[in-house]
């Protein structure tokens, strides 16, 4: 009696995981509008989703009957989650500033290589054939949806590394997360780990930025939409589904939220998805169901 509550929380990971990468994939458009630098929009992206994740933390530690002092427990992994997101965010909009959007976003989706390299070397857990498949078929869909606009050139050679620094820590970002949902529920994770990315991101914004609150309701309303919709529900549903699902298949996550932001680019910004970004996002989606996990016999 007392398991069965594991198999509704385990058959809804999935749709948990999908629906994070929409939330994480509508990101472009709230930094379009929030009227800050690059820095304090990624400070305001976690340090505004902190109100709503100390609740879920708080109202999830009453329902288990753990004593308030424990929601401040950082443990090794929680923390190595916190400076890997910084040093994702951080070289993430490195590589806006000094490349172009198509080839930051095509370096970042190397994530998910790292995340399979990683998951056996790091954290016991083996990468299936299957996973290996579909992560083939989904960098064959980036190089269509993305690579079509990526090109080199030495003046962009600071940004491009940057860009792939950025897959690196995203990528090495899955694992602590994958670890630390051994032993902790995904609303204690993602608000410790949201606390030392906001007091990392909060000291280098207010280094570096000539001004760090918008201007108008506008930068006001797309701060909270960054913060409570692509932080609190992305990062949230991902650390979920992350206690039910493999690492490297979770980080192909990365690619749906490539096909989400053509998508809410063309719904929002007016920007045209082309055939060959079409093409790409259904061998993407492709390569999703060719890894997705199989229920034992």
């Amino acid at each position: 009696m007392s398991q069965t509550p594991a198999f509704p929380a385990a058959s809804i990971a999935l749709p948990a995981l999908l629906l994070g990468a929409l939330a994480m994939g509508i990101s472009p458009v709230f930094v379009r509008h929030a009227e800050v630098g690059p820095f304090a929009s990624a400070f305001w992206r976690v340090g505004g989703a902190l109100p709503l994740l100390f609740a879920w933390c708080y109202f999830e530690s009453r329902r288990r009957g753990e004593p308030l002092r424990a929601l401040f427990r950082f443990d090794r992994p929680i923390l190595l989650a916190g400076v890997l997101f910084s040093g994702d965010l951080i070289f993430w909009h490195l590589a806006i500033l000094h490349t172009t959007v198509a080839n930051a976003t095509f370096l970042a989706t190397m994530a998910p290589v790292w995340v399979a390299l990683g998951s056996g070397f790091f954290i016991g857990e083996r990468v299936p054939p299957t996973i290996i498949g579909g992560l083939a078929l989904c960098l064959a869909g980036a190089a269509f949806l993305i690579g079509m606009s990526w090109h080199a050139s030495p003046q962009h050679l600071m940004g491009d590394l940057a860009g792939l620094a950025t897959s690196v820590f995203f990528g090495a970002y899955f694992l602590p997360v994958r670890v630390a949902r051994r032993t902790s529920s995904a609303a204690r994770i993602t608000f410790l780990s949201t606390l030392i990315t906001s007091v990392i991101l909060f000291a280098i914004a207010l280094a570096i930025e000539p001004r760090i609150l918008p201007t108008s309701s506008e930068g006001v309303g797309a701060i909270v939409g960054l913060s409570f919709v692509s932080h609190a529900g992305g990062q949230g549903l991902l650390a979920f589904a992350l206690g039910h699902l493999p690492a490297a298949f979770s980080a192909l996550v990365i690619f749906l939220e490539a096909i989400a932001a053509a998508v809410f680019g063309w719904l929002f910004l007016g920007e045209a998805v082309s055939l060959p970004q079409a093409i790409g996002g259904l061998l993407i989606l492709a390569g999703i169901y060719v890894a997705r996990p199989r229920r034992a016999s």
